[in-house]
């Protein structure tokens, strides 16, 4: 489904990714697992349009992204929770919903995946009319997700979707995340719970300092002595 191949993208004058090469196949999820600083967000951002790449290819479905604008990529199907949530926090919860279906103009679908995103987060059909800035953490994370799954995704770009939750919440956040792929929607996993990451994912890829320096199934990586010590927290 996604193709990506020796990737460059820089800030500035400081490159962030150097040449790294990815693929997530559909009905996957795929986890990008790395340090602060690692390349991981740079990627989700690049493969949504919001920077552009330098150097090197981005293959959705056979498509080539790179010069694409962000709304565009939406509407071919990716969409992306990001990092911190960056939810409307003086729009309502189904305002902010709605804001996720900008890109369509299908009210049936539109109604129809409201009332799904509310089956899978019922917190939130419960603050429907609530103001997003005055969620709980927990709840803005839902708000985000579910904001993403309006655009009706193929592939899911979910940003650090554990970031400053309790553990209860991230247990509850990731179970979540396992249904979504289970209703056919694909999903790339950046995440600093690295244990959590890979208990979900088919396969993953440990990035550091822009590049990719491992991949494997998810069973191979949390095997790995190298993920264990410096990912897994073991020693």
């Amino acid at each position: 489904m996604l193709e990506i191949k020796n990737l460059h993208t820089y800030y500035g004058n400081i490159q962030a990714l150097k040449g790294i090469s990815l693929q997530v196949d559909r009905g996957e999820i795929v986890s990008l697992i790395g340090s602060n600083g690692a390349g991981k967000t740079t990627t989700l951002r690049t493969i949504q349009g919001l920077l552009k790449p330098r150097q090197g290819t981005i293959l959705f479905e056979g498509k080539p992204l790179e010069s694409l604008s962000a709304q565009e990529i939406v509407r071919l199907g990716i969409s992306q929770s990001p990092e911190g949530r960056l939810i409307f926090p003086r729009m309502t919860v189904k305002e902010n919903l709605e804001m996720g279906a900008f890109a369509r103009n299908d009210t049936l679908g539109i109604k129809s995946d409201l009332e799904n995103v509310f089956n899978l987060f019922p917190r939130l059909k419960e603050r429907i009319s609530q103001k997003g800035g005055t969620l709980s953490g927990g709840e803005q994370q839902m708000l985000a997700i579910g904001r993403a799954m309006m655009a009706r995704p193929r592939l899911l770009l979910l940003d650090e979707p554990s970031m400053g939750l309790a553990p209860l919440l991230v247990a509850q956040i990731f179970s979540i995340v396992r249904e979504i792929n289970a209703q056919n929607t694909t999903i790339l996993l950046v995440e600093q719970n690295a244990r959590m990451a890979l208990s979900i994912s088919h396969r993953g890829y440990v990035l550091q300092t822009g590049e990719v320096v491992l991949t494997g199934t998810a069973a191979q990586l949390q095997s790995d002595e190298t993920v264990r010590k410096a990912y897994l927290g073991e020693t």
